[in-house]
């Protein structure tokens, strides 16, 4: 027998499981990590890929926009804001040249407090500090259409500044491919008209479930939606991008800087290297976390624990997450959509007037579906939400063991196998056979 911990909000669930059932245990402790983190990222800016170093890439006299990840993201922006501000210092850039925008996307405000917490209480008292709104058309300009009719509208900070910056973490994105590089434009600081033609691409008529199979995690060719972002994100023509390559942990593994499009491809790979796990098998059981704080602080944000986890378990197989969401409705357009019965008339909706959130909500509802039981560990006060989603509640990991146990009895499943991902969101299984038997 032997404990597993799952992270759990900023604590951690256990359970003891008997390890001759145990078919994968995909974790990222002995991933080498980077200690020094703002050395890190200055190496980095001072040796990037396919460009000159970023103090060559700004004009002395000119106004520089840094796009960085808002508080739903847990991507050291202040550290990175430290090292690029430190660099641009060197090139002769003063600070108030320099304007950190938000990409917000479609998220809401962040508080004071919040954005203090990304971007670094120090660098709020040096610099600028904007937040992206989607909805403000003051904010937003015209840039362009892309080939799949896609009219760009981005905000007029970064468009009209002299040097843009795109920072941020390559991750792996249920629809997009994977996170970071481009998303930083498009979703990130682009009009929400914009946003929601650009994720509608995830839709496809004549695909059952109405989701288009090239829309997934880990697929970036054919991909319609990475295709439209790359367009979009063109139009603005970023000088230099910084982006981190992080343990399903959260901690420092590796940076890519310099050209926008070919260092941010070159961090895909590298994540793909180290949290894409090749499997063999199915199970019958997947055993999980969203990954802890901020990956399960709501709803929307834990269900990416859904879209990965899928990928390892069987068919009518069994998923037992633990999520804490202390912030579980939000957004409300999301918990909205997910609570509703009939998916049909969520198509229909979905494909009338298209929400990222009633996609996702639909999506996940879909996965949910395709599972014989899916047991959502979380607080007592969120039971009637989780049941209302078509999934089991339960307090504690051992707790949902238990039950799911009962079912593997009922029918005669003693020699079933189990894979735990302790950091759902962050990890990709990647199988390995066409057929899912």
């Amino acid at each position: 027998m032997k404990s597993f911990e799952f992270p759990y909000g900023t604590g951690t669930q256990s359970l003891v499981l008997d390890e001759q059932h145990i078919q994968y245990h995909f974790t990222s402790t002995q991933t080498k990590e980077t200690a020094h983190e703002e050395e890190a990222i200055r190496y980095s800016l001072r040796h990037p890929i396919d460009s000159r170093p970023l103090v060559d890439c700004v004009k002395p006299g000119g106004t520089v926009v840094i796009i960085v990840s808002d508080m739903t993201r847990a991507v050291h922006t202040d550290r990175m804001l430290r090292a690029i501000v430190a660099e641009l210092e060197e090139a002769g850039i003063a600070d108030d040249q320099i304007t950190v925008l938000v990409a917000l996307g479609t998220h809401r405000q962040q508080t004071e407090e919040e954005t203090a917490a990304v971007c670094g209480r120090d660098m709020m008292q040096r610099l600028n500090i904007v937040q992206h709104d989607c909805h403000d058309e003051n904010q937003l300009v015209s840039v362009g259409t892309t080939s799949y009719g896609n009219d760009v509208k981005l905000n007029r900070l970064a468009v009209e500044a002299d040097t843009v910056i795109l920072t941020g973490a390559v991750s792996f994105h249920d629809m997009a491919g994977f996170g970071g590089g481009r998303k930083a434009v498009l979703p990130g600081i682009a009009g929400y008209d914009t946003i929601m033609t650009n994720h509608a691409l995830a839709l496809n008529p004549v695909c059952p479930y109405g989701m288009d199979s090239r829309c997934d995690a880990g697929k970036l060719s054919d991909n319609p939606i990475h295709c439209d972002m790359m367009e979009g994100a063109a139009f603005l023509k970023p000088a230099f991008l910084v982006n981190l390559v992080l343990t399903a942990e959260g901690k420092l593994h590796d940076v890519v800087s310099g050209d926008w499009q070919t260092a941010w491809q070159e961090g895909c790979r590298r994540l793909l290297a180290l949290d894409g796990v090749p499997i063999e098998h199915l199970s019958d059981v997947v055993i999980g976390s969203a990954g802890g704080h901020p990956k399960d602080i709501n709803l929307y944000q834990a269900t990416k624990a859904h879209m990965n986890a899928v990928f390892a378990v069987k068919p009518g197989g069994i998923l037992i997450l633990a999520m804490a969401c202390p912030d579980m409705y939000e957004p409300a357009d999301f918990t909205d959509w997910f609570f509703r019965d009939d998916l049909d008339e969520v198509l229909s909706a979905v494909r009338q007037h298209f929400t990222i959130p009633a996609f996702s909500a639909y999506k996940t509802r879909c996965l949910i579906r395709m599972m014989k039981e899916v047991y959502i560990v979380t607080d007592r006060a969120y039971f009637d939400v989780i049941r209302r989603t078509g999934e089991i509640p339960a307090e504690t990991m051992e707790e949902a063991w238990q039950m799911a146990q009962k079912t593997l009895r009922a029918e005669n499943k003693t020699d079933y196998t189990v894979t735990v991902m302790p950091y759902a969101a962050a990890t990709l299984p990647v199988y390995q056979k066409h057929d899912r038997s």
